[in-house]
């Protein structure tokens, strides 16, 4: 018997204010200066941070630390002419206690089950600094 996956959904309305609400009909403060552009970039970071936190306590890891940047290229792509995010960087900076000997592995699941960086056509390329020091994922 196939197992059914989990299914996570979300909705956001746009008042004809310009205000932001959620699923719930929570109002998101979103500054009215952010593009599309900005809150897609916020959502990959913060899915990421996410990804990793869950993986961190996972491993019994304490995060005492999370930070992250995000900047991105919209241009056209060569395959179809159209205007899409073709080039995109984080640097993300955590504090993990203990630090675990597969550091590498436990920042490359993060990255793997991040969603939003997985639902972007042009792969997001990380960069890792792990209590100070960067390290390759």
């Amino acid at each position: 018997m196939a197992i059914k996956a989990r299914e996570l959904r979300f909705a956001v309305d746009l008042a004809a204010g310009g205000e932001f609400l959620d699923e719930n009909a929570v109002r998101l403060d979103v500054p009215p200066e952010w593009t599309p552009e900005h809150l897609l970039l916020a959502a990959l970071v913060r899915c990421l941070l996410a990804s990793f936190r869950y993986h961190a306590k996972r491993a019994s890891l304490e995060i005492t630390d999370v930070s992250g940047s995000a900047h991105a290229m919209v241009t056209k792509r060569e395959s179809d002419e159209r205007y899409a995010f073709v080039e995109t960087d984080l640097a993300l900076a955590v504090a993990i206690d203990p630090e675990p000997d597969d550091v590498a592995e436990l920042l490359a699941r993060a990255e793997r089950d991040c969603f939003v960086g997985a639902s972007l056509t042009a792969k997001p390329r990380y960069r890792w600094t792990v209590n100070g020091r960067t390290i390759e994922a």
